[in-house]
């Protein structure tokens, strides 16, 4: 009888934890975009249109829109 109070203890133990720490669910970080200041001219490559944008602070940037204009981008 012990033993099956023990274990059953240990079980009930076990499935308390579990539930108490649950799922854990991600936040996924909105990315905002503003318009590089310092990139000059006709926006032809992503890799230079970062790099330029690293120097103004941002993460990344991509060349966008009709015009081909340089957007930074970071997480808001």
């Amino acid at each position: 009888m012990g033993n099956s109070q023990r274990l059953f203890a240990t079980f009930f133990l076990v499935a308390m934890l579990l539930l108490a720490t649950g799922p854990t669910t991600s936040v996924e970080a909105r990315t905002c975009e503003s318009q590089s200041h310092h990139f000059k001219g006709t926006c032809l490559s992503d890799t230079n249109c970062g790099s330029v944008c690293h120097t103004e602070g941002f993460t990344g940037g991509n060349c966008r829109g009709i015009r081909q204009r340089c957007f930074c981008t970071r997480n808001c």
